[in-house]
């Protein structure tokens, strides 16, 4: 199970989503929605009410319920400036998972990013035993290229037409993180 509360840095904790932060997500993905518009999925004016949120919740606890995802909410006091999910774990032989971040345009540059990943690796090696991490970014995020690197991520190829994110299906550069 995932710690309740952790500082990360300075003032920024780090938390499991609740059902309960539906109308904070909201506020969150409204302040950012230009800002994450073209690293995401296209998404329907739904998602960004918190009727919405509160689907996107459920959905998500119940796969954190079921252990195949831990998100994480990251913090300033209440205001959720960002979030960090480790997202399908699989045990086994593969003994693996994928992580995905943002971080809010007002936060940007401050190293949140940095410490919410190494908090995870922390607590995937720790916690979940994994073997191996995985992240995909658009060719050309050199912010969260970095972030990923910094964090001792190497790149080990790219995908063509990996995900369809703004409306268009793009090419990814792979990186993976082995833990042990």
């Amino acid at each position: 199970m995932a710690p309740l509360k952790k500082t990360l840095t300075g003032n920024v904790d780090v938390r499991v989503l609740a059902s309960s932060d539906a109308r904070h997500m909201k506020d969150a993905y409204l302040r950012n929605r230009a800002h994450l518009a073209p690293w995401e999925p296209e998404r329907s004016d739904d998602f960004f009410t918190a009727a919405g949120q509160s689907k996107v919740l459920e959905s998500k606890l119940a796969s954190y319920a079921a252990g195949l995802e831990v998100p994480w909410v990251l913090l300033d006091g209440e205001l959720v400036i960002g979030a960090i999910t480790l997202s399908g774990i699989v045990g086994g032989p593969f003994c693996s998972a994928n992580v995905g971040y943002w971080v809010d345009h007002e936060y940007a540059g401050r190293g949140i990013g940095s410490a919410a990943l190494q908090f995870v690796l922390a607590f995937a090696t720790n916690e979940l035993e994994l073997h191996r991490i995985q992240a995909a970014t658009l060719l050309h995020n050199a912010a969260s290229q970095k972030i990923l690197q910094r964090a001792g991520f190497e790149k080990i190829g790219m995908a063509p037409a990996y995900l369809n994110i703004a409306g268009a299906w793009q090419d990814h550069n792979l990186y993976q993180r082995i833990l042990y």
